[in-house]
């Protein structure tokens, strides 16, 4: 490719925060739950490649054969591939695009196609822009997605008012990831957190302690396993947390050994020892389900919290039947294709 930046180049990144930055000079826009994608074309050639610089164009072939029939013929975009579902993104299906075989992915892509979510250019008509502010950039965006009628390339919307950037948060719900706060007098930091920041939706789910584990080469505990119900009453495992306070560990242990029961999960149970783990960090131990936790999580995917969590606090007060999934269903009815009609 003859491009002023080429394939693997770094994209901009954003450092976390707690709150949002207010005040003039800032631009916001949502966070989205998806795979980063710079998108490269050249004429014929087209190249999609993840934000560690892993080409993406062979598991998204639908959005690769969309970039190369666009009229405009020299350019590298910046955004997100996703695939969306109930008005909510789906990463779990997102996930199954990463197959070896081509005759998977390209089924897949027939029955649950990707969407491109648009949110900067950085090369336009072979020259590069990224030595330019943002103020600048986005309007050369808008005016690159303008007239192109392509229903699974959308622009991303962006905002200067923080109070719409929280109502987009309300109006979707957990459907939202969070919001990005960019600088709108910087240009394009490769590889840097500091032009933009993030801020995520941290959410709370009070849950079942159903199991542990021992820490690696440790008598005492590492980490709890949770659990909610679902409506038939069965309860499910959906993730860890291994926040516990060293100075804790063997008074909770003890407490922990003496409510050993199984089977500890009555629906969908923790699996056994991985490739990365012990055969003793694998295994678990069930209890009796009697004990509730507060935990802190920021995303749920295919029922499960698909990191692991912050312990809050222990709940007494609540029973442990009380504990259920809805807590951890998508909320909000302005659904995600509501936001993009907004981009």
């Amino acid at each position: 490719m003859d491009l002023p930046i080429q394939p693997g180049y770094p994209p901009m990144e954003a450092r976390t925060a707690d709150r949002l930055p207010e005040g003039p000079g800032w631009q916001y826009e949502p966070k989205w739950d998806g795979f980063r994608c710079l998108a490269f074309r050249d004429g014929a050639e087209v190249d999609l490649r993840s934000k560690s610089g892993q080409p993406l164009a062979r598991y998204f072939p639908d959005i690769a054969e969309r970039i190369a029939r666009l009229g405009p013929r020299r350019f590298v975009l910046d955004g997100e591939l996703v695939i969306a579902s109930d008005g909510r993104l789906d990463f779990e299906e997102l996930q199954l695009r990463l197959h070896p075989a081509a005759s998977r992915v390209a089924k897949l892509a027939a029955a649950n196609p990707a969407s491109y979510i648009l949110f900067d250019l950085l090369v336009e008509r072979g020259a590069s822009l990224v030595e330019r502010p943002l103020t600048e950039r986005r309007p050369r965006l808008e005016r690159f997605m303008h007239g192109l009628a392509d229903e699974r390339m959308h622009l991303s919307p962006a905002t200067q008012s923080v109070e719409q950037a929280r109502a987009w948060c309300e109006e979707v719900g957990q459907a939202l990831d969070g919001l990005i706060a960019k600088r709108l007098d910087q240009p394009y930091r490769s590889g840097d957190r500091e032009g933009a920041i993030k801020w995520k939706r941290l959410k709370t789910a009070d849950c079942v302690v159903g199991g542990f584990r021992y820490g690696t080469n440790s008598e005492l505990v590492g980490s709890l396993l949770l659990g909610l119900y679902d409506d038939d009453g069965l309860l499910h495992h959906v993730g860890y947390t291994s926040t516990i306070a060293a100075k804790d560990k063997p008074e909770l242990t003890r407490r922990l050994e003496a409510l050993r029961k199984p089977p500890g999960f009555t629906g969908g149970a923790p699996g056994g020892p991985s490739r990365w783990s012990t055969e003793r960090s694998g295994q678990w131990e069930p209890l009796a389900p009697k004990l509730v936790v507060e935990v802190r999580y920021d995303h749920v995917s295919g029922g499960r919290f698909r990191h692991g969590t912050a312990l809050l606090r222990w709940r007494p007060d609540k029973a442990p039947k009380q504990c259920r999934m809805d807590q951890i269903e998508p909320t909000g009815s302005g659904g995600i294709e509501a936001l993009l009609r907004t981009g």
